[in-house]
């Protein structure tokens, strides 16, 4: 029975997490963005994102809200914003599950950025909206 089903990988789909711009150079941005990147040349539909935080704070273990989110269909080569973080959490490992339909199975995985990864020294140009930020495919 088990061989039967499918073990199909999720490919040509990535997370970005992107500082917003910021019009006054001397103040730190606190805001970044996060984003969902299909980069197939077809839709996925009935996405469904979940992400949430975790770490220790001050010798305590810290979990963040969790998050959810529903998209009905992200389009081919088409970049959707999920969510903003703040960059106080960036000292805790953040974690985005995602689940969607693609030519009728049910793909998912889970994207980890680990203590630390959301910075400058990671940073790559995001496609679709040509700017830096750090992601994960």
């Amino acid at each position: 029975m088990k061989r039967d089903i499918p073990n199909l990988k999720v490919e040509d789909l990535a997370l970005a997490i992107v500082p917003r711009s910021n019009n006054n150079e001397r103040d730190e941005i606190e805001l970044w963005d996060s984003y969902i990147i299909n980069l197939k040349e077809e839709s996925i539909s009935n996405v469904l994102i979940s992400s949430y935080g975790y770490g220790e704070l001050d010798g305590e273990h810290v979990k963040t809200t969790k998050l959810r989110h529903f998209f009905e269909k992200i389009g081919a080569l088409q970049i959707l914003k999920i969510e903003p973080i703040q960059t106080t959490l960036f000292d805790f490992t953040n974690e985005y599950w995602i689940s969607f339909q693609y030519n009728g199975y049910m793909y998912d995985k889970k994207y980890v950025f680990v203590k630390g990864s959301i910075s400058e020294i990671n940073f790559t140009t995001i496609p679709f909206i040509n700017k830096q930020g750090v992601m994960i495919r």
